[in-house]
Protein backbone atom coordinates (compact mmCIF):
# COMPACT_ATOMS: atom_id res chain seq x y z
CA UNK A 1 0.00 0.00 0.00
CA UNK A 2 2.84 2.43 0.66
CA UNK A 3 3.39 3.00 -3.08
CA UNK A 4 -0.19 4.26 -3.35
CA UNK A 5 0.17 6.30 -0.17
CA UNK A 6 3.42 7.87 -1.38
CA UNK A 7 1.92 8.64 -4.79
CA UNK A 8 -1.10 10.38 -3.22
CA UNK A 9 1.16 12.37 -0.88
CA UNK A 10 3.19 13.62 -3.80
CA UNK A 11 0.10 14.43 -5.85
CA UNK A 12 -1.64 16.31 -3.01
CA UNK A 13 -5.15 16.55 -4.39
CA UNK A 14 -6.73 13.54 -6.04
CA UNK A 15 -10.14 12.81 -7.52
CA UNK A 16 -12.80 10.26 -6.55
CA UNK A 17 -15.28 9.10 -9.20
CA UNK A 18 -18.65 7.63 -8.27
CA UNK A 19 -21.92 7.10 -10.10
CA UNK A 20 -25.24 8.81 -9.34
CA UNK A 21 -27.82 6.79 -11.29
CA UNK A 22 -26.39 6.87 -14.79
CA UNK A 23 -24.38 10.06 -14.27
CA UNK A 24 -20.67 9.92 -13.34
CA UNK A 25 -19.65 12.23 -10.49
CA UNK A 26 -16.11 13.38 -9.81
CA UNK A 27 -14.82 15.37 -6.84
CA UNK A 28 -11.45 16.38 -5.42
CA UNK A 29 -10.29 14.90 -2.14
CA UNK A 30 -7.19 15.41 -0.06
CA UNK A 31 -7.63 13.15 2.97
CA UNK A 32 -6.03 9.73 2.99
CA UNK A 33 -4.11 7.69 5.53
CA UNK A 34 -2.37 4.36 5.71
CA UNK A 35 -3.54 2.13 8.53
CA UNK A 36 -3.32 -1.61 9.13
CA UNK A 37 -1.85 -2.16 5.68
CA UNK A 38 -4.71 -0.37 3.92
CA UNK A 39 -4.91 2.99 2.17
CA UNK A 40 -7.95 4.69 3.71
CA UNK A 41 -10.07 7.64 2.68
CA UNK A 42 -12.95 9.51 4.27
CA UNK A 43 -16.14 11.27 3.24
CA UNK A 44 -18.97 12.84 5.21
CA UNK A 45 -22.02 10.74 6.08
CA UNK A 46 -24.19 13.71 5.09
CA UNK A 47 -22.75 14.07 1.57
CA UNK A 48 -24.09 12.76 -1.73
CA UNK A 49 -20.79 10.97 -2.37
CA UNK A 50 -21.42 8.74 0.66
CA UNK A 51 -24.94 7.94 -0.51
CA UNK A 52 -23.65 7.17 -4.01
CA UNK A 53 -21.05 4.75 -2.65
CA UNK A 54 -23.63 2.91 -0.53
CA UNK A 55 -25.77 2.35 -3.65
CA UNK A 56 -22.87 1.50 -5.99
CA UNK A 57 -19.58 0.77 -4.19
CA UNK A 58 -17.50 0.68 -7.38
CA UNK A 59 -15.25 3.76 -7.50
CA UNK A 60 -12.08 5.06 -9.06
CA UNK A 61 -9.45 7.38 -7.62
CA UNK A 62 -7.20 9.31 -9.98
CA UNK A 63 -4.20 11.47 -9.09
CA UNK A 64 -1.48 13.20 -11.10
CA UNK A 65 2.05 14.08 -10.02
CA UNK A 66 4.06 17.02 -11.36
CA UNK A 67 6.38 14.62 -13.23
CA UNK A 68 3.52 13.56 -15.53
CA UNK A 69 2.78 10.23 -13.87
CA UNK A 70 -0.79 9.55 -12.93
CA UNK A 71 -2.49 6.96 -10.74
CA UNK A 72 -5.63 5.00 -11.52
CA UNK A 73 -6.82 3.20 -8.34
CA UNK A 74 -10.04 1.27 -8.94
CA UNK A 75 -12.02 -0.98 -6.64
CA UNK A 76 -15.01 -1.65 -4.42
CA UNK A 77 -15.60 0.54 -1.34
CA UNK A 78 -15.61 -1.15 2.05
CA UNK A 79 -16.53 1.15 4.94
CA UNK A 80 -14.45 0.71 8.09
CA UNK A 81 -17.04 1.47 10.78
CA UNK A 82 -14.97 0.99 13.93
CA UNK A 83 -14.73 4.45 15.57
CA UNK A 84 -10.93 4.09 15.81
CA UNK A 85 -10.66 4.76 12.05
CA UNK A 86 -12.54 8.05 12.21
CA UNK A 87 -10.52 9.07 15.30
CA UNK A 88 -7.26 8.26 13.48
CA UNK A 89 -8.41 10.22 10.43
CA UNK A 90 -9.17 13.28 12.52
CA UNK A 91 -5.67 13.11 13.99
CA UNK A 92 -4.15 12.90 10.49
CA UNK A 93 -6.09 15.96 9.33
CA UNK A 94 -7.12 17.91 12.48
CA UNK A 95 -8.92 20.67 10.53
CA UNK A 96 -11.63 18.10 9.77
CA UNK A 97 -12.59 18.16 13.46
CA UNK A 98 -14.52 21.37 12.70
CA UNK A 99 -16.79 19.38 10.36
CA UNK A 100 -16.95 15.97 12.03
CA UNK A 101 -17.88 16.26 15.69
CA UNK A 102 -20.73 15.85 18.19
CA UNK A 103 -21.90 19.45 17.73
CA UNK A 104 -22.45 19.11 13.96
CA UNK A 105 -23.58 15.49 14.22
CA UNK A 106 -21.57 14.67 11.09
CA UNK A 107 -19.40 11.58 10.92
CA UNK A 108 -16.46 10.90 8.67
CA UNK A 109 -17.07 7.58 6.96
CA UNK A 110 -13.68 5.96 6.49
CA UNK A 111 -13.27 3.44 3.70
CA UNK A 112 -10.72 1.45 1.76
CA UNK A 113 -10.87 -0.35 -1.59
CA UNK A 114 -11.14 -4.12 -2.03
CA UNK A 115 -10.85 -6.11 -5.25
CA UNK A 116 -8.66 -3.22 -6.37
CA UNK A 117 -6.18 -2.41 -9.08
CA UNK A 118 -3.68 0.43 -8.90
CA UNK A 119 -1.54 1.52 -11.82
CA UNK A 120 1.12 4.24 -11.98
CA UNK A 121 0.96 5.42 -15.59
CA UNK A 122 3.74 7.53 -17.12
CA UNK A 123 3.00 10.08 -19.82
CA UNK A 124 4.45 7.66 -22.38
CA UNK A 125 4.92 3.92 -21.96
CA UNK A 126 3.38 1.09 -19.97
CA UNK A 127 2.07 1.49 -16.45
CA UNK A 128 3.38 -0.14 -13.27
CA UNK A 129 1.07 -2.26 -11.12
CA UNK A 130 1.39 -0.76 -7.63
CA UNK A 131 -0.29 -3.71 -5.91
CA UNK A 132 2.03 -6.40 -7.31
Amino acid sequence: MSKIHDFLNEAGVFFLATVDGDQPKLRPLGFHMEMEGKEMFGVGDFKDVYKQMTVNPKVEIVAAKPDGHWLRYTGRVVFDTDPKYEAAGLEVMPMLKDIYNEKTGHKMMVFHLEDATAVDIPMMGPGEDLLA
